[in-house]
């Protein structure tokens, strides 16, 4: 798949305020400050699609992209570490869960995971959580070029195996990096597969 084009729509409070969910959707979402802006500039090849910051807690809505005039990437609030108070952040959390759960043309969610490091809990949780909900998900690997590969690999593999302590099967996932665009015609190519299923 080539991404012709890619232009910001809409910023939205809550699920029901989306687009009219007419068109496949594949969202991001991962902890505060992984990477996530960043692997969607690359993706997209724009270098300001998606707006980055050194400061965690910086998406706040839920960010929807047009691309080729005929699917969205969704960028939701990241999870975790943000300064932020304990009703805003359960006001995120709810926004968070219904989109997840409510949001009808969501095809699959990409949970963006720090390749740097080891498994966080904060990630372990949510991964789990998505399977008690039942939502399709993958798993991309980010900033893998700010670490050695046999770092990387250790953490990916260290990830997986906290993860067989509640799963059968693991997901299909990713190594990324947005600098190198490491992953990119990988996670193109997936969401083409799936984007004909839908």
């Amino acid at each position: 798949m080539q991404i012709k084009s890619a232009k910001y729509v809409i910023s939205s409070p809550s699920f029901d305020q989306c687009p009219t969910p007419d068109k496949p959707e594949f969202a991001f979402i991962g902890r505060s400050n992984v990477g996530k802006s960043s692997l969607i500039n690359m993706l997209t090849n724009q270098n300001n699609l998606a707006k980055t910051s050194a400061q965690p807690g910086k998406t706040q809505l839920i960010n929807h992209f047009m691309i080729n005039n005929n699917w969205y990437i969704v960028d939701l609030p990241g999870y975790g570490y943000a300064k932020i108070s304990q009703s805003t952040r359960r006001r995120w959390e709810q926004m968070i869960e219904n989109y997840l759960r409510k949001r009808e043309n969501l095809i699959t969610v990409f949970i963006l995971i720090d390749a740097r490091h080891q498994p966080q809990k904060i990630d372990i949780e949510f991964v789990n959580q998505l399977g008690l909900w039942q939502i399709p998900f993958v798993i991309a690997f980010t900033k893998a070029d700010k670490e050695k590969p046999a770092v990387v690999q250790r953490n990916v593999k260290a990830f997986f195996e906290e993860m067989k302590k509640e799963w059968e099967f693991l997901p299909q996932y990713f190594i990324t990096s947005a600098e190198k665009k490491t992953g990119q015609d990988e996670i193109l190519h997936f969401i083409a597969q799936h984007f004909i299923k839908s």
